[in-house]
C-alpha cells in the first residue's frame, strides 16, 4: 500500500476531528470530546457531577467518566463493513484457506468432537441449515433501517408507530413485541440472537407469531454472523445488529439503547433489571457513531423523529478521513482507489442465483457496480484488516 500521508490526509483528519468534536457537544447531553494526542485520539468525557453506578464483577472498581477513543480506527473499520457482508456462507468457508479444518468447526455447537473437520459431509450437514452457498443480501438492499434495542427506556415513549415505518426493522434476542406494539411496534424483518438465546429458539421464534410444527423447527431462514472486531467498547448483540444493519442497510436509527443521563440500573422493558454492562462506556461509543454519520440515536431524550444530528460529516469528508485513516493505520491496500486493493485473499465466486438486479434499490445497484460484482468478507484478526473477496468469474 502506499502509506504516505499528503497535506490533504491531514487536513481531513483534522477537520473530522474538529466537526466531531462540536457534533458531541450538540448532540451527547453532557458529553464532551477533547482531542488526544494526534488527529486519531478522543476522549469522551461525562459531567464531573455524573453518578457512576456500574461496578466491574471482577475488580469491584466503579467505571470511569471519560473512554478514549480512536476516531481513525472507526471510521476505517466502519467503512468496511458498510462494504461487506456479515452473513457467514459456504463460499466464504471454502475460500478460506483451511476453511473447513481450522474454522469451519468453531462455528458448530460442540464443533470440537468433529475432530477438525476430517469428516467434511458431517461438518457440512452441522451447518446446512445455517450456511447459504452466497450472501442473501447485499450493501445497501435495504433503504431505512431499524435496530431494537431491549432497554427499559423504551417504556417511556411510544415509538411503536414510527419504529414500524422503516423498510426493515432488526430486533435482538427474546424481546417481546406481542402486549408491547405501542412502544416497540409489531414489525420484525431479523431478530439477531447471541449464543444463549440461540440455545432456546424455539421461544424466540414464537415472539414473532411464527408457529412451530413438529417437523418442521423453523420457518424462517438462520444465519451465523461473522465478525468485524471493534475492541470492547461496545459489546454484545445489540453492537452486532447495529453492525448486520450498516451491512445491508442505507441509513439505520437505533431505539432502546440505554443512553441517556441519568442511569440508575439496566432494565429491559419485558423483564426486571440485571446486572449491566459498561453503561457509560457504551453510550459513549454509540455517541461516537452518531457523530461519524453511521447511525442516528432515538431516546426519550431524543424523541423528535425529525431531529437532525447537527455537524454531523458529510460523505466527501468521512470518504478524504477514511483514506488517510487506512494509510496511518497501514491498512491492506491503503491509498488506493481501488477497493479491490483491500483484498488479502482473492477468490473466483461461486456461480450466484440469479439475483434480479432490477428488483434492487438503485443505491444497492450503484454499489454493486461500484465494486463489479465484488463480495467482501471481514477476516477476523487479520493484520491490517484484510477482506477475503469473491470476484465474479467471467
Amino acid at each position: 500500500g502506499n502509506y504516505q500521508l499528503i497535506d490533504e490526509d491531514w487536513q481531513a483528519l483534522q477537520s473530522l476531528q474538529s466537526g466531531f468534536k462540536k457534533c458531541v457537544t450538540e448532540n451527547g447531553l453532557g458529553l464532551q470530546a477533547i482531542s488526544g494526542k494526534d488527529y486519531c485520539q478522543v476522549t469522551l468525557t461525562y459531567p464531573s457531577d455524573t453518578d457512576s453506578k456500574w461496578k466491574d464483577p471482577k475488580t469491584g472498581e466503579v467505571e470511569g467518566l471519560s473512554f478514549e477513543f480512536n476516531l481513525c480506527e472507526a471510521v476505517a473499520t466502519w467503512e468496511q463493513v458498510r462494504n461487506s457482508t456479515t452473513i457467514l456462507t459456504r463460499e466464504f468457508i471454502d475460500a478460506l484457506p483451511n476453511g473447513w479444518e481450522e474454522y469451519a468447526w468453531r462455528r458448530i455447537n460442540k464443533g470440537v468432537l468433529l475432530n477438525n473437520c476430517k469428516n467434511r459431509t458431517l461438518c457440512m450437514e452441522k451447518l446446512s441449515l445455517v450456511l447459504p452457498e452466497t450472501p442473501p443480501y447485499v450493501p445497501r438492499q435495504f433503504g431505512r433501517c431499524a435496530v431494537i434495542g431491549n432497554s427499559g427506556d423504551l417504556l417511556k415513549t411510544r415509538f411503536g408507530k414510527e419504529i414500524d415505518s422503516y423498510d426493515v426493522v432488526i430486533r435482538e434476542n427474546g424481546a417481546p413485541i406481542e402486549n408491547y406494539t405501542e412502544y416497540v411496534g409489531k414489525k420484525s424483518s431479523f431478530r439477531l440472537l447471541n449464543r444463549g438465546s440461540a440455545k432456546a429458539l424455539d421461544k424466540v421464534v414464537e415472539l414473532d407469531g411464527i408457529d412451530i410444527v413438529a417437523d418442521i423447527p423453523i420457518r424462517n431462514t438462520v444465519y451465523l454472523m461473522l465478525g468485524a472486531s471493534f475492541g470492547s467498547a461496545a459489546k454484545g448483540t445489540g453492537l452486532k445488529a447495529l453492525e448486520f444493519a450498516l451491512s445491508i442497510c442505507d441509513s439505520v436509527d437505533m431505539y432502546g439503547f440505554t443512553v441517556d443521563p441519568g442511569y440508575k440500573e439496566w432494565t429491559r422493558y419485558f423483564s426486571e433489571s440485571r446486572k449491566g454492562h459498561t453503561p457509560l462506556h457504551g453510550r459513549a461509543y454509540y455517541q461516537m457513531m452518531e457523530c461519524l454519520g453511521l447511525i442516528k440515536i432515538h431516546s426519550p431524550m431524543r424523541s423528535d423523529p425529525n431531529r437532525a444530528v447537527k455537524w454531523v460529516p458529510s460523505q466527501s469528508a468521512i470518504r478524504a478521513a477514511r483514506i488517510a485513516s487506512e494509510k496511518l493505520l497501514r491498512r491492506v491496500g491503503a491509498g488506493s482507489e481501488d477497493l479491490l486493493s483491500s483484498c488479502s485473499i482473492l477468490k473466483k465466486q461461486v456461480k450466484r442465483k440469479h439475483m434480479s438486479i432490477s428488483s434492487l434499490r438503485k443505491a444497492a445497484v450503484d454499489h454493486q457496480k461500484f465494486v463489479k460484482g465484488t463480495t467482501m468478507y471481514p477476516l477476523e484478526h487479520n493484520p491490517g484488516h484484510g477482506q477475503l473477496c469473491t470476484v465474479p468469474a467471467d
